[in-house]
This record gives structure tokens, sequence and C-alpha cells, in this order.
């Protein structure tokens, strides 16, 4: 049985980014359930008391958008009693992994040359439009298993921000929330106590400077650009979410009502 959560948000000491999708207004009058999607950043580090809170979710699935890259970096997700996990990488294993190596260990003139004069959030927008493009495979295994049996259902990735987000992005939009509501959630990750903790080399004077996090920011803020690129992709490449859902994911009918039963009171 699918358990309410509190209506106050946890305060998790290793988990950033958690938070129950719930509540959002769909496009016909009608509310998201609470207690049945969930969205955060990765588990590895959850503490114990973090652990009794999920599980106390009654989480049915937990979708892991991370690489193997992203696992060797944090570790795998805390192991939760009677809680299926399945992994389905959103980035290729080699794919950005020397771009992410420069990020973390990269001297400023190596940063500069990347991200400099807008090519860090050009390179976000590039990102989220491939995703959405390009991941219909990961996306629709999915939605399918949230409308068989799936929920309650936490969809993760790194920072819970950009995988994570346009998952959850693309399942909202299945099932008829409103478009400014999935945005305002999206942009929910900028909250101070919700971002990615960035992992730096170097002394914290070098690594941490006000213009290194300004380089940086791009890839760490959730900008409305970036997911507004997401949804036009869908546009441009399947002329509108209706055809999107049926022939980028293979959603029939049917498995669409049955999402929405799933998911929406």
């Amino acid at each position: 049985m699918t358990q309410q959560v509190p209506s106050t948000e946890p305060e998790l000491a290793g988990v950033r980014n958690f938070r129950d999708v719930g509540g959002l207004p769909t496009v016909d009058g009608r509310r998201l359930r609470q207690g049945v999607l969930f969205r955060s950043g990765h588990l590895a580090h959850a503490t114990a008391q973090d652990a009794v809170f999920l599980s106390s979710l009654g989480l049915h699935t937990i979708f892991d958008f991370r690489n193997a890259a992203d696992q060797k970096l944090e570790g795998p997700d805390v192991a939760l009693p009677g809680v299926r996990n399945v992994n389905l990488p959103l980035s290729d294993p080699a794919d950005g992994a020397e771009f992410w190596k420069m990020v973390r260990d990269g001297d400023l003139d190596q940063l500069r040359a990347v991200l400099d004069d807008g090519k860090g959030a050009a390179r976000m927008v590039a990102s989220y439009r491939s995703t959405l493009r390009n991941r219909t495979a990961e996306h629709s295994r999915v939605l399918h298993a949230i409308a068989e049996d799936s929920v309650p259902a936490l969809l993760h990735c790194a920072a819970g921000k950009d995988r994570a987000g346009i998952s959850i992005a693309v399942t909202l939009l299945a099932v008829g929330v409103e478009r400014d509501a999935i945005m305002a959630d999206y942009l929910e990750s900028n909250a101070k106590h919700r971002r990615y903790k960035v992992q730096r080399s170097g002394s914290a004077q070098s690594a941490y400077t006000p213009e290194v996090m300004e380089l940086l920011s791009p890839l760490f803020d959730a900008r409305a650009e970036y997911l507004a690129a997401a949804f036009d992709s869908i546009n441009e490449t399947w002329g509108g979410v209706d055809r999107y859902l049926e022939q980028g994911l293979r959603l029939a009918p049917e498995t669409r009502e049955r999402l929405r039963a799933r998911l929406v009171d």
C-alpha cells in the first residue's frame, strides 16, 4: 500500500535534492498523487537515518540514471530492503568522462577554454536536447514500468537535476501535468540546500575561487533554458507531445491511462 509522506520536506543528511513530486496540477484540474513519485540526487552517501526515512516510503523501484563513471566516483546506492534497483545510464559510459575529470581537476585556463563565453550553457542545452531525442528507449522503459507496478518510485541521477530532471519532466508530460508546473518543479533544484556539492581537487583557495565557481555555474544550475530546449526538441523531432509519447516512447493510449491511474488523483 502506498504510504503518505510527511507534509514538510524531510532534511536528509546524505541525500541532496530529495522531494516528493506530488501535488502538481494537471491540465484537466487534477493533482499528482503524493507518495508515489520521488526525485533526488544519488543515495550513495545516505546515512542510516536517511535510509530509515527512505525505507518508510514503501518504495517499489529506484531508477538510477548514473553511469559507471558516476558510480565509481560516488559509490553505489545504499541498499534498501525489498526495493528493486534499476540502473539505466542516461549518458554513454565514456560520454563526458574526460570533460568531468577536467571539471574536477582542471586549472583555470582549461576551465576558461571550455566553459567561458557561454560555452558551458551551450553544452548543457545540447545535452538536454540530445538526452530527450536519443534516450527514448530508457524513458519508455521507465514509463512502462511505472504504468505496470513500479510505484512508489524514486528517480535519481548524481545531482538529481539533469538526467533525473528530464526523466521526471517526461513522466509529468505523459500524465498531463501543466507545463509551467513542470518547469517550476525543475527549478526547485536551485535551492541552496538541494544543490550538488562540486568536488574540486587542489586547495580550497585555488579550487573554489569566485571565477572558478562562476565558470562552473552553468553546469550546476537548473536553468529554464535547458528544460525549454528539451521541450523544443520534442516539437522539432515529433511535432508535439502526443506524437512523442506515441511514436518516440511507444506509449499506447491504454498505457497512458494506466500511468494516470498510478500517479494522478
